[in-house]
């Protein structure tokens, strides 16, 4: 550091100052507010002196350390310097200088030292104090800094671990309790946490070098639960199926069983796996599974949507539906929808809407089919089909005369894509035939052709080849429904229906133990004989 020369006149102006401020130190609070300027905060003036020339480790705005020397300091009478209660701020009232003398922000710097304030300098407010003379009042020239929290270690799941998901409110402000959904569902491999380590917090300071610690963080120890593997710090699902948290574990099962009844509440249930209810199905709830649903309750008039089979204990009634890619077993079905890739059974089905790609088949004593529309691909067997009421009910098996209509427009649609193509196709033919003749010489108006109907080309191909897997997707129908039949071992009453393929016929009277089936274009019947 540079030496200083200063005059007799300085000198003494500087020991006749140092004397004030040790006799400041001695006085009490009272007396040493009464000696401050009338702008001064009533709050204690912390002076801490230290010997000049001794470096003094501070933190300034930017947050780097730096070493300041103190230097000595002639400030204007009545300069003081305010420290706030809690020490996390300084506050310095710089009194003008005379006439022939001026400030350095080095001797501001040495002015906080001596009074004890060390850290966190403003360094941009003490150079504006200098060069934009700022005096007369107190200007913030340190602030300390806050302790920073850290984090513990904690898992980031990537699924809600709440039993129920929150239910959604309609437009109008009701609330939508099927929205809710009482299983999260996983797929093997999906990231189900990741834990997250625990971050260090920061200490802070005061700006007369207290310093403050931050509170301490913790790890957590590795995740422990089932169907789960860890890699570094990533978990994974080793199996599809029902993923939950109980006591701080993950557990992952493809069955779901729920021992009670499922209601409005709970609303809707998604599984990949298997669903099993040991209690009553409320009408609304929406259920669907990966695999089958069993069902040991009663049903309501409940959505059903199952990849495999569904099995109802004690029925469905009300007016719900059941979509399944397996078969359907059911007590009884009433006023309800049944679409089935398999078979459908049942003791009884009363006014329902029943489709099956395989067969229809009743059991039990009744064994019936009342009222509604059933249609089976293969077969119907019942043991009694209508009532002595003689309710309408319409058995059909075989294939749809819908279907036969698509199949006939399937045909004719395949025929009018191909021809467009080969059409086309010659066309295009001869664009690039001209196109070879003319090289570089070809014009615009070609090549712009050549790409719009390569395009085209490229629309029929795709459009033919969904239009040829309908076609073959209905003659497949048609040819296993060829032999279809209908079976009834027990009473037939007036005013049923048989339908089979595209021909049907109404029974004007009782009959029984009849087996219907179709052959070229006309409905046989000939009689079931028991030994």
């Amino acid at each position: 550091m540079a030496e200083i020369n200063l005059s007799a006149e300085q000198l003494d102006k500087l020991k006749a100052a140092m004397a004030k401020v040790k006799g400041a130190d001695a006085q009490s609070p009272q007396a040493g507010q009464a000696a401050q300027p009338p702008q001064a905060d009533a709050a204690a003036v912390r002076q801490q002196p230290t010997a000049p020339g001794v470096p003094v480790e501070t933190v300034g705005e930017t947050g780097t350390e730096e070493s300041r020397q103190q230097v000595e300091t002639n400030l204007a009478e009545g300069t003081y310097l305010r420290v706030d209660e809690d020490e996390m701020t300084a506050w310095l009232y710089l009194v003008p200088p005379k006439e022939d003398q001026t400030y350095t922000k080095r001797e501001l710097e040495s002015y906080l030292l001596q009074h004890g304030v060390v850290k966190g300098f403003h360094s941009s407010n003490l150079s504006a104090m200098i060069k934009k003379k700022i005096y007369d009042r107190e200007i913030l020239v340190a602030r300390g800094a806050e302790t920073k929290p850290g984090t513990d270690g904690y898992f980031e799941y990537l699924f809600s671990p709440e039993e129920h998901g929150a239910p959604k409110v309609r437009e109008d402000g009701s609330v939508d309790y099927s929205s809710m959904n009482a299983l999260q569902n996983v797929h093997k491999g999906d990231k189900v946490a990741i834990y997250h380590y625990a971050v260090q917090g920061v200490n802070g300071y005061t700006v007369l070098g207290g310093e403050m610690k931050a509170d301490p963080v913790r790890d957590l120890p590795p995740m422990r639960g089932k169907g789960i593997i860890r890699e570094n710090e990533v978990y994974y699902a080793q199996s599809d199926g029902k993923i939950e948290v109980k006591d701080g574990k993950i557990d992952i099962q493809n069955v779901h069983e729920i021992m009670g009844d499922v209601d409005a509440i709970i609303g809707k249930i998604e599984f990949f796996g298997d669903i099993i209810i040991n209690g009553n199905v409320e009408g609304g709830v929406v259920i669907r599974a990966g695999r089958n649903i069993e069902i040991h309750g009663t049903t309501g008039a409940a959505t059903l949507f199952a990849g495999g089979d569904v099995l109802l204990s004690r029925g469905i009634q009300g007016g719900g539906k059941i979509s399944a890619r397996g078969n359907v077993y059911a007590e009884f079905i009433e006023n309800t929808t049944v679409d089935a890739g398999g078979l459908v059974q049942s003791n009884v089905i009363l006014n329902a809407k029943v489709n099956a790609r395989d067969k229809v088949v009743t059991t039990g004593k009744k064994g019936a089919i009342i009222g509604g529309y059933t249609h089976a691909l293969k077969s119907i067997e019942v043991i009694t089909a209508g009532n002595d009421v003689e309710l309408k009910t319409i058995l059909h098996c075989g294939y749809e005369p819908e279907s036969f209509d698509r199949l006939l427009e399937a045909r004719r649609r395949e025929s009018e894509i191909k021809e467009k193509l080969s059409k086309l196709v010659d066309t295009m033919t001869e664009a690039l035939r001209e196109k070879r003749m003319r090289g570089a010489n070809t014009s615009r108006a070609t090549e712009a052709s050549l790409v719009e109907w390569n395009s085209l080309k490229d629309e029929y191909f795709a459009e033919l080849d969904k239009v040829g897997q309908e076609r073959e997707a209905l003659e497949n129908t048609m040819e296993e429904g060829k032999d279809a039949f209908i079976k009834v071992d027990g009473n037939i009453y007036r005013n049923v229906v048989i339908s089979i393929n595209a021909e049907q016929m109404t029974l004007d009277r009782n009959t029984c133990f009849m087996k219907y089936s179709a052959d070229k274009g006309v409905i046989e019947g000939t009689v079931i004989v028991h030994n």
